[in-house]
């Protein structure tokens, strides 16, 4: 269930990482990239809490945020 719900916003990761993201600079200041970060927290965590975080992370990757290796969190139990 949860990969269906996911699904189209996975599409759209792989659109713009295929047919837009090579087309522009390379600007992400953390590794693994924004749209990276938000598959895998998609993946891992469902569309809520992964979403969440994906925002979280997007609104930070500016000149004066954060920047490094910032990997997705591991799912709690």
């Amino acid at each position: 269930m949860k990969k269906i719900i996911i699904a189209p916003f996975l599409f759209l990761i792989k659109v713009y990482q295929t047919l837009i993201s090579p087309f522009l600079p390379s600007t992400c200041r953390y590794q693994p990239t924004c749209s990276y970060y938000t598959k895998d927290a998609l993946l891992k965590h469902g569309l809520l809490k992964g979403g969440k975080l994906a925002i979280k992370r997007i609104f930070s990757c500016h000149p004066w945020g954060g920047s490094g290796f910032d990997p997705v969190p591991e799912k709690e139990n």
